[in-house]
């Protein structure tokens, strides 16, 4: 033990913390600034072929690896799949200490954060919802932290903390005495605010809380429905955060707000769901935001997190920021102005006709740089392959809604193309950029998706209606899935036990949250359902399920006697006793409700429209009472129905996601299914794009540089050479010329390497490492090892 402290002090003075963070260590998730960028010059374009391995560290766990460890002193600090936390001694591999956090969860974790208190190193990991903080030379938990070395990020938020499912995928950042996070939450209700929060580094006492769901008199609040904020969800930076210390700024990149399809319930622009916060790093106050989608039905969160670059513009150097986006748009801003750097235009978009749906009529658009991912999908973009996969595509094309530019808004029960897919476009690893030139690097995804919905009034038994609102959106209605990204349900009762998938449920996997929402009769009623496939249970609806019989017959009245003794009151003088108006003065409410949403309906009544007064006289429940008499909410029994069967709350609901992949397993689109690309932010111009990514078997049939789905980011260094992993298929290790796109070296790794690598030097000797765990491709097995390589 006496050893092993003078060794990390050591290397701690030795490494003090500057050049551990940009030269010889890695000790910041993403770099400095977020740029993947090293200043490391022995591996370069002219050696970088001799590379050679020169340790393996296997965990002992098997599965996805998606993190990028940190290294400071002679210490390099990683997750398992498992989520235990390691260390190991960043030249050999060796393992100098393991933490078990007693935590069950395979969430995937990123990366840490690393910092100095005094002279003692402190690693921060977020393991599922606690985050905690250990003793970097021993891997125990600093007592002084919250509770015991950790903090419950379920606390503070606007539900109950038993109920809230959270999961800190991506590491916060620190600045001076403060670590500030964000987290990962679910697709659908009920889902927490994306509250971005900071804490005391050495007490975890909660020192702000920048709310991207604004409260009542907050900025911003006007962009949802009065009220809303109570059940809104989401809009979370579960991407990852930036700071400038030098101004003391974050930057923080948010995803949509639930339900991520159908927003009926939330009118509106929705602030700050997918949007660029630029935060005072002290206090949370916001300084300036880009809202990249308005009122997004598409999922399409801003992927990764924004990036620090110094770049020449108009003759000047800016500092900027840039936000790489799933629909393949580039933003680049001065980082302090919030000025973009490009031409941005509002884009006149297809508007939805799903009832109920107010999607909106123009979205962001920047005239460069140029997409770096295919915008559109027409006849002329399908697969190439051969003549059968070509003419399967060709069929399934036509009977879907295709759009002639992004934005196209999902049609009700029929599959419509999403292009770039759900994944991007860019993706969670994120792009790297050349702090001397300013040039960034990103792999981006070509893979077309499709995605539709469908009517949600159904009744069902409570199993399959939690399964539905909470479980289809991946696994699809008929518990197909879509694989190898979402696994198929049918039979998984058979290979896994209840408890394996109660542990699943509450712990998540992968891509799966947790539910901790979903227990007892519910939880039990819903593995029935798994088990069998058959809808039993009393039958309850979701909230634009079962409605209220038509207003002005007598059913109505009975059903709802002060909803109607309030229409009679205010109503009828205009729309009349039987509710059919006289058009087209005053129109008839019978169907309203299938016109309109509830929130919709009650903000009229609210507020009026036309020759229709304002009924603000109203109270809230008299509202409520009377939206419930037109038919657009449930009665007041049905709200324990919805409650016991987890909460359904859109009248319509996705259907699933969907890979357009043909019968072979291949992508239904035109190569290339991946790219690596090279842009000037400058000047805005690629200099360089080729495809990224192969199958082996492929190639076999002389079928090269197709390129794949790609998980995980690059880094580059001084020494003109980028590192990066991520292909899928052919689990390949890469180095390119950063300058021409050139491959002057790769190795095949023992599982696929779907993280980002990271840098460092010791003693004079380079190295870079990557964590390798395969994944999403189910011809292979998983795995779990950290490998280094470095010059002979």
């Amino acid at each position: 033990m006496q050893k092993r402290y003078i060794q990390f002090l050591l290397g701690l003075i030795l490494l003090p913390c500057a050049a551990l963070a940009q030269n010889q260590g890695w000790t910041v998730y993403g770099g400095i600034g977020g740029d993947h960028y090293s200043t490391l010059t022995q591996i370069d374009r002219t050696n970088a072929k001799n590379l050679k391995q020169v340790w393996r560290y296997d965990t002992g766990d098997a599965g996805i690896l998606q993190n990028t460890p940190l290294i400071a002193g002679r210490m390099l600090y990683g997750v398992t799949y498992g989520e235990k936390v390691i260390a190991l001694d960043a030249t050999t591999g060796k393992l100098i200490w393991r933490f078990d956090p007693g935590v069950s969860g395979s969430q995937p974790v990123r990366g840490a954060c690393f910092w100095q208190d005094g002279g003692k190193g402190r690693l921060l990991v977020g393991i599922m919802n606690f985050l905690f903080e250990l003793d970097a030379e021993t891997g125990k938990p600093v007592e002084t932290f919250g509770q015991s070395g950790r903090i419950d990020l379920r606390e503070g938020l606007d539900m109950d903390p038993k109920r809230a499912t959270v999961a800190m995928t991506t590491p916060g950042v620190i600045y001076k005495d403060s670590i500030i996070v964000g987290f990962r939450a679910p697709e659908t209700h009920p889902a927490p605010h994306g509250d971005i929060r900071a804490y005391d580094l050495k007490t975890g006492r909660m020192k702000w809380t920048f709310h991207t769901i604004p409260h009542p008199g907050e900025p911003g609040y006007e962009t949802w429905p009065e009220g809303a904020w109570k059940n809104a969800g989401a809009a979370n930076a579960w991407a990852g955060l930036t700071v400038d210390a030098a101004r003391g700024m974050l930057f923080a990149a948010t995803g949509s707000a639930v339900d991520d399809f159908y927003g009926g319930d939330r009118a509106g622009n929705n602030l700050y769901a997918n949007t660029l916060l630029a935060l005072d790093a002290e206090t949370g106050r916001k300084i300036w935001h880009f809202q990249g989608v308005h009122h997004d039905i598409w999922d399409r969160d801003f992927p990764a997190a924004p990036v620090l670059a110094t770049v020449l513009h108009d003759g000047k150097r800016v500092d900027a920021v840039a936000q790489p986006t799933k629909q393949g748009y580039l933003y680049v801003f001065d980082r302090v102005t919030g000025q973009s750097l490009f031409p941005i235009e509002e884009m006149k978009v297809a508007r939805s006709d799903v009832p109920g749906e107010v999607s909106s009529p123009t979205q962001p658009h920047p005239l460069a740089p140029e997409p770096y991912a295919r915008q559109v999908l027409t006849e002329d973009d399908l697969t190439q392959r051969t003549p059968e996969a070509h003419a399967w595509a060709l069929e399934q094309f036509r009977a879907m809604k295709v759009g002639t530019a992004q934005f196209t808004p999902l049609a009700l029960d029929q599959q419509t193309i999403v292009t770039p897919g759900y994944d991007g476009g860019a993706e969670w690893g994120g792009p790297a950029i050349d702090r001397k030139t300013g040039v960034l690097y990103l792999n981006a995804q070509e893979i077309v998706t499709t995605g539709a919905l469908t009517d949600n009034s159904k009744p069902h038994g409570p199993g399959m209606t939690v399964y539905l609102s909470q479980c289809a959106v991946c696994h699809g209605e008929q518990r197909l899935g879509s694989p190898p990204e979402f696994p198929s349900l049918l039979g998984v009762t058979k290979r896994l036990s209840n408890p394996q998938i109660e542990a699943l449920i509450h712990g998540g996997k992968g891509r799966m949250p947790s539910f901790p929402n979903i227990q007892g009769d519910l939880l039990a009623q819903m593995e029935d359902f798994l088990r069998t496939g058959e809808d039993t249970g009393p039958k309850v609806t979701g909230s634009q399920g079962r409605r209220s019989p038509a207003p002005g017959t007598p059913a109505a009245a009975a059903a709802n006697p002060h909803g109607a003794e309030l229409f009679s009151q205010n109503c009828a003088v205009c729309h009349g006793a039987q509710a059919t108006g006289v058009p087209p003065v005053f129109p008839t409410l019978i169907g309203v409700a299938e016109r309109l949403s509830e929130p919709q309906i009650a903000d009229i009544l609210k507020d009026g429209r036309g020759r229709m007064p304002s009924f603000a006289k109203l109270s809230d429940a008299d509202r409520a009472s009377l939206v419930r008499y037109l038919g657009a909410g449930p009665l007041p029994e049905e709200k324990k129905e919805l409650e016991a069967a987890g909460e359904v709350h859109s009248r319509y609901r996705f259907t699933g996601y969907r890979r357009f992949f043909d019968p072979e397993g291949y992508p239904a689109s035109a190569t290339p299914w991946g790219t690596l690309n090279a842009i000037d932010l400058n000047t805005g111009k690629y200099l360089w794009r080729i495809p990224f990514g192969e199958y082996p078997e492929l190639v076999a049939q002389g079928m090269p540089n197709t390129g794949s789905a790609n998980y995980g980011g690059p880094i580059v260094t001084a020494g003109g050479v980028m590192f990066i992993a991520a292909t899928v298929y052919d689990r390949q290790f890469h180095v390119f010329d950063t300058s021409d796109g050139k491959l002057l070296w790769h190795t095949e790794l023992p599982y696929g390497g779907l993280a980002t690598p990271a840098t460092y030097m010791i003693d004079g000797k380079q190295y870079v490492v990557i964590a390798a765990g395969g994944g999403k491709d189910p011809k292979h097995a998983l795995g779990g090892s950290y490998i280094a390589f470095a010059l002979p």
